[in-house]
């Protein structure tokens, strides 16, 4: 039902207000509504947000966002973790209408008195709601100003329309015939729901040894805390470990996904569960539940969170398969289905069915996930969340939000846009995206609008670089150049992203011309990696994921996502965005070209950067330091292989516009 001032559409709304909007604490987002009334009459509009427990938080006047359009917007900013509303208020403003029309009728004579009369009246009516030290006084004078037959009507006008009452007025509007929308949810989580570095290692390689002809020695999880504090070196938040539980014998896989093993091959990490046990368990090679924790403990004191794999699937050899086999699909000979993703086929694999004993594999997936909450892990990606049911998810991410609000889920749903935005509204914190496939400039454009606006309030996106899965012709072809690009685009354009272990050393060949399948993958065998000499020839990508991260810690531009604008740059080939908050604004120049130089115009929306049309700045170049003064239109010259210098990656200094002719 419309109210007495319509307020129509508010916006971010998550299935029609039945879902929350997502935001994190310190985040800032525009709250919209479209708000209109009957005839000229001015109307007004503020947004109230309320907290947890009901606590009111700031009232925030709305302003028009362009002229004519009804369309009225603030933004807002929660400051405490939980369950907030905003509700949209708006409200005849008659002091803005006499405004209106005493500026018209005082100065040609028209009513004059009158119109003088009523504006004194108003402000007086006014003037009981502003505070004595917020400008009473001011706003008392002006209506006794208004009512000073002494002075000529424009003073009388002007001393009403005076800089201090009009900001106590604006701080302190006389509202009548308010008329609010209907509360609209918001979820406040945790920062780490929003921003995160994320590097993904399997620990059965860290530490493996290989010796020909002989049974290989698998890597553990004391071997693999060894590479922590590289990885906390590099400025990464979170480590990110695959399954790591006992590993099924039947119709495992070998090298390559071939589909005989031989006598001392590891298998699939996914193929879960053995005699050994299950979800709950650890395989015997990584070691025990105690160095598991003693890990998650080493990463803490690294400031490293571990996130689990959570792959609700089994091997053949689960325990699951002989305790509860309605929880599987039977074929019509009787045998349990395994996993296909045509023409991909994962024979050590049985997907869950779910509609036999629903309530009993929500249960058990929330055992399990408490289970190693209860160790310290409090982040989870989840594999292929898509192919199982969505209110599956919806009941298990409700009851671990209402016991467990601090834990993130990672959607790994590499799927259909609907899916994956249902996934966010109904409680992951997360997804993978289409990401890896969008690396032209107008791609990425059209995608990173979409993320940063139609869909930021319902999914968050985790912009991972590679995956054990994912090796894209991009990377295949475009060596060291490639990867570098690829990576400044990731950490800038997305307050979350992630690197497959492997990455920072360029590892770039598929399997097979046409696959994006890593030759010999770490899926299916140990790949013990030598560190230690990369670094040391100046192999390794290692200095400018550092210099990235470090970056992403210290400008909180990065750490958001709805920030996110782009500028104009006169070469296909070369993409320029920016995100500003508060004093923190970071520019960034890419060349999408892996193997040629690129130069451009690039010309700057200079009001997005918080500069006027006509300044000149000194730009920082955080990955070579090198200084220059940028204006609106840049020249620049950006050449692959260029060590540290993939892009540019500018930060605003803080300090006055100087003025000067931009150079390159």
């Amino acid at each position: 039902m419309i109210g007495r001032i319509p307020v129509l559409d508010p916006a971010p709304l998550v299935d029609c207000g039945r879902r929350p909007v997502k935001a994190v604490t310190g985040e800032t987002f525009e709250v919209t509504a479209t708000v209109f009334r009957e005839g000229h009459d001015a109307v007004g509009a503020n947004v109230v947000l309320r907290g947890p427990a009901g606590r009111q938080g700031p009232w925030t006047p709305m302003r028009e966002l362009a002229p004519g359009t009804d369309r009225w917007g603030a933004e807002v900013t929660p400051d405490l973790e939980g369950r907030w509303t905003y509700v949209v208020e708006a409200w005849s403003d008659p002091v803005g209408t006499w405004r209106e029309h005493a500026r018209i009728k005082v100065p040609a004579g028209l009513d004059t008195e009158l119109v003088l009369e009523e504006g004194a009246r108003l402000y007086e009516r006014a003037a009981a709601g502003v505070p004595k030290s917020e400008g009473r006084p001011a706003v008392l004078a002006a209506a006794d100003a208004l009512r000073d037959a002494a002075r000529p009507p424009a003073a009388r006008l002007a001393a009403a329309l005076a800089p201090e009452v009009m900001a106590a007025l604006a701080r302190y509007p006389l509202r009548e015939l308010v008329t609010a929308s209907r509360p609209v949810p918001v979820l406040v989580e945790r920062e780490r729901a929003l921003f995160g570095s994320w590097y993904e290692l399997f620990p059965r390689s860290e530490g493996a040894v290989l010796r020909e002809g002989r049974p290989p020695q698998s890597g553990t999880f004391r071997t693999a805390a060894r590479r922590l504090p590289a990885v906390a070196a590099m400025g990464f938040d979170v480590v990110y470990l695959p399954p790591v539980h006992p590993i099924g014998t039947s119709y495992r896989k070998g090298p390559n996904n071939a589909l005989t093993a031989g006598p001392y091959d590891v298998g699939s990490p996914w193929a879960i569960g053995s005699p050994e046990g299950g979800h709950d368990a650890v395989h015997p090679d990584l070691g025990t539940l105690e160095d598991f924790d003693r890990f998650v403990a080493r990463a803490r004191e690294l400031r490293l969170e571990v996130a689990l794999d959570l792959a609700l699937q089994c091997s053949p050899d689960h325990p699951w398969v002989g305790k509860h086999p309605e929880w599987f699909h039977h074929r019509a000979d009787g045998t349990i289905a395994y996993a296909e993703n045509p023409p991909k086929k994962y024979q050590d694999i049985y997907p869950l069915a779910f509609d036999e004993d629903f309530d009993g594999l929500v249960r058990e997936t929330l055992r399990i996930l408490r289970f190693w909450a209860d160790r310290g892990v409090r982040i989870f990606r989840v594999d292929n969340p898509h192919t199982k049911p969505v209110v599956f998810w919806e009941k298990v991410l409700a009851e671990m939000g209402r016991t467990d609000p601090d834990v993130v889920f990672l959607a790994e749903a590499f799927t259909r846009p609907a899916m994956m935005r249902t996934l966010g509204a109904i409680g992951f914190q997360q997804s993978y995206t289409y990401f890896t496939w969008r690396n032209t400039k107008q791609e990425i454009t059209e995608y990173l609008t979409e993320l940063s606006r139609e869909t930021a309030a319902v999914m968050r996106p985790n912009f991972f670089v590679n995956t054990p899965d994912i090796l894209h012709a991009y990377l295949q072809d475009g060596g060291r150049p490639a990867f570098e690009v690829r990576a400044v685009l990731a950490a800038t354009l997305s307050p979350s992203w992630g690197v497959y272990a492997g990455y920072e050393l360029c590892e770039n060949v598929p399997v097979r011309p046409g696959s994006e399948e890593y030759l010999d993958s770490e899926k299916y065998q140990l790949r013990p990696r030598d560190w230690e000499s990369a670094e040391r020839e100046g192999r390794s990508l290692a200095p400018l994921l550092t210099a990235l991260n470090r970056l992403r810690r210290r400008q909180p531009a990065l750490r958001r996502l709805r920030n996110l604008r782009f500028h104009h740059a006169d070469n296909d080939a070369v993409i320029a965005y920016s995100k500003r908050e508060g004093a923190s604004c970071v520019l960034t120049v890419v060349n999408l070209d892996p193997h040629h130089t690129q130069e451009a115009t690039v010309s700057l929306n200079m009001p997005e950067l918080g500069l006027g049309w006509h300044e000149s700045v000194p730009v920082r170049d955080e990955l070579t330091g090198e200084t220059y003064h940028w204006g609106r239109d840049n020249y620049v010259r950006l050449e692959p292989g260029r060590p540290m210098a993939p892009a540019h990656v500018f930060s605003l200094r803080p300090s006055s516009p100087i003025g000067g002719s931009p150079t390159p």
